[in-house]
């Protein structure tokens, strides 16, 4: 027989929301400067692109606190056509997707 289960209370508490651990610096394009602004490693990053902008391949990578990589990114009107995804792992193993626009 199935009967009503009353759902649970709501938490009072919200989650804290996880800042992006990156600054990405334009600057110097079409070489970009991914800084790891973080206090934790991140294990596990990796680049792709959506869009019609193009970069070498690159195998997954770590960056510890305050390391920066540097991507090459060429393209017509990256600004309009071309979509950054930045994913990696965080130390408690948890994944994360960033999209950087230009």
């Amino acid at each position: 027989m199935l009967r009503p289960v009353d759902p649970p209370a709501p938490s009072t508490e919200l989650p804290v929301a996880y800042p992006v651990p990156f600054r990405f610096d334009r600057t110097r394009a079409p070489r970009y400067a991914l800084t790891n602004a973080s206090l934790e490693t991140l294990r596990g990053v990796t680049f792709s692109l959506m869009g019609s902008g193009r970069m070498p391949a690159q195998a997954p990578i770590t960056l510890k606190p305050a390391a920066t990589t540097l991507l090459t990114i060429v393209g017509d009107d990256l600004a309009s056509n071309t979509i950054l995804i930045v994913r990696w792992r965080r130390e408690n193993d948890d994944e994360y997707l960033w999209r950087v626009s230009f």
